[in-house]
């Protein structure tokens, strides 16, 4: 009689991707709560091999650094994001929302690059017929770009081996699985396992790699942590599906600058870039309105000015409301505290709603002055003058510090026909800019009186 082997029973940390023998309430290894998942795996009956043979050990200033060579895409946008075009080797992951236009931007990428290299699609989510049909309604001309419709990771890597693409997407990660698991497609061993395997054949053969990923219901990329640890380049796909403005950010870059941003417009040809962003995010009244303010903020490379709106209203409870959409909600609330302590303005009885025009959202701390100035303008129901752009970090001290990158950021609103910005002292130029007055404030309450004394 035979007895079949019993598989081992480990449960593995959904953030980090450590191991347990036995369940925890808690991760032993980074402290998160709730995180273990039970997995049944197999022995493995190969041993690994490594990314590149065995090399002495060498000095530094005696290895020759070469920047890598890129091929570019074909979509501007997408370049932007990727540094300038794919990397040889390089392994990037995409995630986004179901429907967000992944898929869509993928395809349109690899039909692009078939005209100059070889390209292969794997295809997990969708049939072959499927693929064709989404191409044949976007008009796109296919001709040279190979499909597979398969999830078995060894079936996968045989092929990859054989046609040698220089390029190759898999659609998606989390529906691969390997027969030396015993887990289900989509659980933490088979999506570490898969994307080690796939990124160890794309180091090894110079094969440019591209994963879509599924996120969680709180936007977060699903599966174990690792897996952002693993590839070379994490980009996010952000936007309303009921908006035809689609946003890709990247967080993580071994090749180019982070929080790079390109913006898309969904069309019925596709993605499309858009050359000229912030038109995007300033809203187009017929007169100014109170609660509007023109930001001027910077992502990656590209300055780009937004509208942040804001409403306060008479709270009808005991806890006033405090949201932030597009915005740090934290940092809301140390505002309100710094406007009451340093200019003497009361919100402890009023509502605050802030919002970024757009879908954009904004994380870099320059964005306080002019959601101050915002609050300010609804709250005493008169618009900010016109014409007017800002930016601006502000301290629990009052005080307004200088944000990076400044000189872009005014050039690109004298450029969109600004006619004043308000920026921080240390900001201020030293040679003036064309058709844009300077108002240069190192103070929260000294920026208040300015826009008081231009508005009576």
């Amino acid at each position: 009689m035979q007895f079949m082997a019993k598989a081992k029973t480990t449960y593995v940390c959904t953030e980090c991707g450590g191991t347990c023998p036995k369940w925890e309430g808690r991760c032993p290894h980074c402290g998160t709560w709730n995180t273990l998942q039970e997995t049944h795996d197999a022995h493995a009956t190969h041993r690994f091999a490594p990314l590149a043979g065995a090399s002495p050990v060498r000095v530094l200033a005696d290895i020759e650094a070469r920047e890598q060579s890129r091929q570019p895409t074909g979509i501007a946008e997408f370049d932007r994001v990727l540094g300038g075009g794919l990397v040889t080797g390089a392994v990037v992951l995409i995630g986004g929302d179901p429907g967000i236009g992944k898929s869509t931007l993928l395809l349109q990428a690899l039909v692009s690059l078939s005209r100059v290299t070889n390209v292969l699609y794997v295809t997990g989510e969708e049939s072959a017929e499927q693929v064709a049909l989404r191409a044949k309604r976007l008009d796109m001309e296919t001709g040279n770009v190979k499909l597979l419709a398969e999830i078995r990771l060894e079936t996968i890597l045989a092929t990859l081996s054989e046609q040698r693409p220089q390029v190759a997407v898999i659609d998606s990660i989390q529906t691969l699985y390997s027969g030396e698991l015993n887990s289900a497609p989509g659980s933490v061993s088979q999506v570490r396992e898969c994307a080690a395997q796939l990124t160890r054949l794309a180091k090894q053969a110079g094969i440019t790699m591209i994963f879509i990923g599924h996120v969680t219901k709180d936007g977060s990329l699903a599966g174990p942590r690792v897996l952002e640890h693993i590839v070379d380049t994490v980009l996010y796909f952000e936007g309303d599906t009921h908006s035809s403005f689609r946003l890709i950010r990247a967080f993580k870059n071994r090749f180019g600058a982070v929080n790079e941003l390109g913006v898309f417009a969904m069309t019925d040809r596709g993605l499309r870039g858009v050359n000229n962003p912030s038109a995007i995010f300033l809203s187009q009244h017929a007169e100014h309105v109170p609660g509007s303010c023109v930001m001027a903020t910077q992502e990656g490379t590209r300055p780009l000015l937004v509208e942040i709106q804001a409403l306060v209203d008479t709270a009808h409870v005991p806890n006033p409301r405090r949201l932030s959409v597009g915005l740090e909600g934290t940092r809301l609330a140390m505002l309100l505290a710094v406007l009451h302590r340093h200019a003497g303005v009361v919100t402890h009885d009023q509502d605050v709603f802030v919002n970024a025009v757009g879908g954009v959202k904004i994380t870099e701390p320059a964005a306080d002055l002019p959601v101050l100035l915002a609050i300010m303008s609804s709250l005493a129901n008169r618009p900010l003058p016109p014409g007017l752009v800002v930016f601006g970090e502000i301290g629990l001290a009052g005080e307004i510090r200088p944000a990076p990158r400044g000189q872009e950021r005014l050039r690109e609103a004298a450029k969109l026909g600004f006619s004043i910005a308000m920026i921080p002292r240390a900001n201020a130029p030293r040679q003036p800019i064309e058709g844009l007055e300077i108002w240069s404030v190192d103070r929260v309450d000294a920026a208040i009186e300015r826009v008081r004394e231009a508005t009576r």
